[in-house]
């Protein structure tokens, strides 16, 4: 346990360093930051390292194998009248406290935080339910997808624009380290419903699905609520003399945080308990380690959204406020590309993604690639959101024709990589996102005199779009290796993979 909890650590380390470093450049450089400012990164950045080692180690240890073992035990079942209840209650009940929800349901106005929360909830618990039908019948994700958000953009030229971002960045936020992990493994475990063969391509879909629900329902609530009662409070950065200070602030944020977790895993708790009572009757030593697993994800998520909301979240606002300052803000865009393609890396539900990619493929898709093309998604996607947030434009734009490409490509790349693609959107906007990338622009806004309403909201969405693009390239290049590579390659897919190669059979047979 110990060797397996130093290489997470060692893990989680190598992810939050290079970002470390590139704010510590920039406040030493274009960017001088308080010193209080400085302190609560540093410190938010050493809980940040401990913090997602113990949640990795948590969810391998206990996360994965509840998820997988109430999947599994939900596709036995074959009444859909008792599985599409029981799918919408788990996902209401697991996002209700998703931490990444709360900061996001906190930054909009006139709305009350509890009502965003639970129309977001049934948003994502009436689309898991969508996610078991498809596994029962086997719909096709890519045109299931492409009506959907034939619905959402219909649904976004009828919405007040105050709220049109927000929809948007909702379908982001609701993926995050609580969630994902459980929905990921409850998804992998739905599989079984389908009559036809177990596939990899069927393992996957489940976040994208989810991520749409939060959209459609934050956008019907918007036609709910007058616009004129819209208005953004500007933030404010703590102001604080000494260490000691620096240590009460996060003293003082801690129990808040804690709350936050317990309630946020409690249902995940409850959900098991009942299971394991009922049906899965795992072996003793089997709960003792997945009650260990729980303790170890509950500690890190503590310490993870300490840091990142106590420690990262100021930073993030003043630099952005900073460098939108300088006489040549252009650069903005570039340095936001930098900070983007790193700090990805520190997102505790990328590890989850990437290392259930591997394994669900045999090691065919390696955690580097989908890192890197991750990276360079969410790159893109800083660039996009500053330049919006300079220049004023409709965040339409880009996601239209963004989410055009990325479901056109869903036609020519093996289905497995559309399924992680859309997955991938969901995972890489998580807390980091929005505790520090939507602070920055929030930040250059104010400082641009922008609306921080409509200009700086939707980096989320940004984020939670660029992957689908980067990851359906990743499968086109490895479509091209099958065909053009060497045989190791292809006898390595052919035994993680099938799904890949017979991408290829399938679509010679279709013409």
């Amino acid at each position: 346990m110990n060797k397996r909890l130093k290489e997470k650590i060692e893990e989680a380390l190598s992810s939050v360093v290079p970002i470390t470093a590139i704010v510590l450049l920039l406040s030493f450089t274009m960017a001088p930051m308080p010193v209080s400012s400085l302190m609560l990164f540093l410190v938010g950045a050493l809980l940040l390292i401990v913090g997602v080692g113990l949640f990795s180690l948590g969810v391998d240890l206990a996360m994965m194998p509840i998820g997988d073992g109430i999947g599994s035990q939900i596709s036995k079942g074959k009444r859909l009248w008792r599985i599409i209840p029981l799918c919408f209650v788990i996902g209401v009940f697991v996002t209700i406290a998703e931490p990444d929800l709360t900061v996001l349901a906190r930054q909009v106005p006139a709305v009350p935080d509890l009502v965003i929360i639970l129309t977001v909830a049934v948003g994502v618990g009436g689309f898991l339910a969508v996610a078991a039908l498809r596994a029962k019948f086997g719909w096709p994700l890519n045109k299931l997808l492409i009506g959907l958000y034939g619905v959402v953009f219909v649904m976004a030229f009828l919405v007040p624009k105050e709220f049109l971002a927000v929809a948007f960045d909702s379908g982001g936020v609701t993926t995050g380290p609580i969630t994902v992990p459980f929905i990921m493994a409850l998804g992998a475990g739905l599989t079984a419903l389908h009559a036809g063969r177990r596939s990899e391509e069927d393992s996957f879909g489940v976040v994208a699905l989810c991520s749409i629900g939060p959209i459609l329902a934050v956008m019907v609530l918007g036609l709910c609520y007058r616009t004129s009662e819209l208005s953004y409070t500007p933030f404010s950065i703590p102001d604080l003399e000494t260490t000691a200070d620096v240590g009460q602030y996060f003293a003082a944020g801690l129990p808040a945080y804690m709350q936050e977790v317990a309630l946020g895993l409690l249902p995940i708790v409850a959900f098991f308990t009942l299971f394991q009572v009922v049906s899965l009757r795992l072996k003793r030593k089997t709960v003792i380690k997945i009650v260990v697993g729980m303790l170890y994800t509950y500690v890190g998520l503590v310490l993870f959204l300490t840091g990142v909301n106590v420690g990262f979240l100021p930073a993030g606002h003043y630099l952005g406020a900073q460098i939108a300052g300088l006489p040549y803000r252009w650069v903005l865009i570039p340095i936001g590309m930098v900070v983007g393609y790193f700090i990805v890396a520190a997102e505790p539900a990328v590890h989850v993604l990437n290392q259930q990619v591997e394994d669900l493929t045999g090691g065919a898709i390696p955690q580097k690639a989908m890192g890197l093309a991750l990276s360079l998604g969410v790159a893109v996607a800083l660039g996009l959101a500053l330049t919006r947030v300079l220049t004023g434009i409709s965040i339409l734009w880009l996601l239209v024709p963004g989410y055009a490409i990325a479901l056109g490509l869903s036609f020519q790349v093996p289905k497995v990589f559309t399924a992680i693609a859309f997955d991938s959107g969901g995972v890489a906007s998580g807390p980091m996102t929005a505790t520090f990338l939507l602070p920055f622009t929030m930040g250059a806004c104010e400082a641009l005199g922008g609306n921080v309403l409509t200009d700086a909201f939707g980096v989320v969405a940004m984020v939670a779009m660029t992957p689908l693009i980067a990851i359906q390239v990743l499968g086109l290049v490895y479509q091209w290796r099958i065909a053009h590579g060497p045989e190791e390659l292809e006898l390595a897919l052919a035994e993680g993979a099938d799904e890949i190669i017979s991408y290829t059979e399938e679509d010679e047979a279709d013409g």
